[in-house]
């Protein structure tokens, strides 16, 4: 039977990261968490890849988060042939998330025990928010990273696949879909999906609409 320190060795090396660089990315998820328990020091990595130290659950999720494994595929690759221990019950906590039932207007999820200026925050798309419906439908959770605020020209994108996802917070409420930006960036507009019924929206760029960062990932609701 392989032991997870093993697995977690292998798993680092095949993503060619040094242990120091592991421990790099995990302080900056520990900052984004405001929780330093999600930090994963380059010697107790070490110790644990020998066998040496228990995974605990927040470690566990960081080293999920840093070598872009789901949490159920993680632990299921972890603990195949294990007994999974009491950590599989706590992690299935993560999953409540997703508000019940989806909310009328596109809003933003509370991040409990996160900094008050954290690099990456997360939406729920609302019932009414069509704008890019049937890509994104409502109900999907979107992760926004706040460093990207910039409206990338089109020049940057050729198809809506690569086209930059905005979240934005507007005189009418949240809103989350492509934009375009006027020649003097004193307009911004919010770009329908062509599937959708949704019409497009207009608002001054800084004075009534702000960008708060770019969509980088994206959780979609099947059914209710």
């Amino acid at each position: 039977m392989i032991r997870i320190g093993t697995k977690l060795r292998a798993i680092r090396q095949q993503w060619r990261l040094s242990l120091r660089e592991v421990e790099q990315r995990s302080r900056r998820i520990a900052e984004e968490r405001g929780d330093s328990s999600y930090h994963v020091s380059a010697s107790w990595l070490a110790r644990l890849e020998r066998h040496e130290h228990e995974l605990t659950v927040n470690k566990l999720i960081a080293l999920a988060e840093i070598y872009s494994i789901s949490i159920d595929r993680w632990v299921g690759f972890l603990y195949a042939g294990n007994e999974v221990p009491l950590i599989v019950s706590q992690l299935s906590s993560m999953n409540k998330t997703l508000p019940e039932p989806s909310p009328d207007e596109t809003t933003l999820l509370q991040t409990e025990n996160a900094p008050s200026r954290t690099l990456y925050l997360r939406g729920v798309i609302g019932k009414l928010d069509l704008t890019l419906d049937p890509m994104i439908p409502a109900g999907s959770i979107v992760q926004i990273d706040t460093r990207k605020r910039e409206i990338s020209p089109k020049k940057d994108w050729t198809h809506e696949f690569q086209r930059p996802i905005y979240f934005l917070r507007t005189k009418e409420g949240y809103f989350c879909g492509w934009c375009e930006l006027d020649e003097g960036s004193q307009w911004l507009t919010l770009i329908p999906h062509p599937l959708s019924a949704a019409p497009s929206r207009r608002w001054r760029y800084g004075v009534e609409s702000e960008n708060l960062g770019r969509v980088i990932s994206v959780v979609i609701r099947l059914a209710e």
